[in-house]
Order: structure tokens, then sequence, then C-alpha cells
């Protein structure tokens, strides 16, 4: 599948885009899952459903897609998948500021949701530190965290041993804890 994907990856980049539509709908489960680990509890206004469809119309719109081959593509999704969500939690802050909207009483669910964009957007920050210090500590911290893989889909993702990307999980958490204190 991983040569399949890489054909097709090619081809959109060779002027075929609709074969990046075929890259989503091969890829679509997995995309699905990914985006749904990553939101587990943790924003209730965005679906995964919502974030995988937000994905592929930032992905199918504007500047082609560089993606060489499945890996780069996960790496892609994942950096995509951080800005979705840290887009909607700037959208919904900005919001909670008196932009335009209907005051409403505030709910365990709402209260729950809107205390995890500040969290976002400090992660977010975190992550921009790390990327100038570790751009490899970032790519873990992103395929880990927003896409949702496991240390050992990463590993074959780099090309290099789990207990490397542990390593660097491990080093990039410490950062960002630290960032997240300040």
């Amino acid at each position: 599948m991983g040569n399949e994907i890489t054909r097709l990856l090619v081809q959109a980049r060779s002027g075929e885009p609709e074969q990046l539509s075929a890259v989503f709908e091969s890829l679509y489960p997995e995309l699905r899952r990914l985006a749904a680990s990553r939101l587990n509890g943790h924003e209730q206004t965005l679906s995964p459903t919502i974030l995988v469809h937000e994905l592929y119309l930032r992905a199918t719109t504007g500047e082609p897609l560089s993606a060489t081959d499945r890996r780069h593509f996960f790496a892609t999704a994942a950096k995509a998948m951080r800005w979705i969500v840290v887009d909607h939690a700037r959208r919904r802050s900005s919001e909670k500021r008196g932009g335009g909207q209907i005051a409403v009483t505030l709910t365990g669910a709402l209260a729950a949701s809107s205390a995890a964009e500040p969290q976002v957007l400090a992660l977010h920050e975190g992550l921009e530190a790390l990327g100038e210090i570790n751009p490899q500590q970032r790519e873990v911290v992103e395929l880990h965290y927003f896409a949702g893989l496991e240390f050992a889909e990463i590993a074959e993702l780099l090309g290099c041993s789990q207990r490397t990307v542990y390593r660097e999980w491990e080093r990039a958490r410490a950062f960002l804890h630290a960032q997240l204190k300040d």
C-alpha cells in the first residue's frame, strides 16, 4: 500500500491533483482514527470527521501538496492537523472576547472545552520554540500528539529505532513541560 500511496502522490505533484483525492480515500479510515485519537476528550467542538475534512480541504486547495511518500504525507498531515486545531482554538478564543456572538450561559461541557484552548495555544508556542532548537523532536511530538501515531509507527516513518523516537519524545516532553510552566 505504501508504494501505491507514493505513486499517487507523485502523480498528484505531476499535475494530476485528482490523485490526491485517491490518497485521502485510501487513507481516510486511518486519518480519521488518528484525528479521533488526537481529539479524544480534549476538543468538544471539533470532531474527527471535521478535522479530516478540513485537512482534505487545505490539502486540495491553494498550493499543491508536496508530499513525496507515505511518511512525508503523514508528517504533513500531522502539521496540518496541528494548525487546524490551533486556528480553531484561536477563533473560539477571539469569539469569547466579544467577537459579536450572543451571550450564552456556560454549562459544564462548554467550560471544559474552553479550558483546553489556552493549553492548545501554549502548546503551539512551545512547539514553535522546540522547532527552533530541534526540528526532529518537534516532528515526533506532532506525529505522536497531533497525528496519534504510536512510537513504532513514528520510528518506521522517520527511519530510526523505536528507542530513538521514545528518547526524542521524552526530551521534547521535558522541554514542553518547562515551557508550559513559565
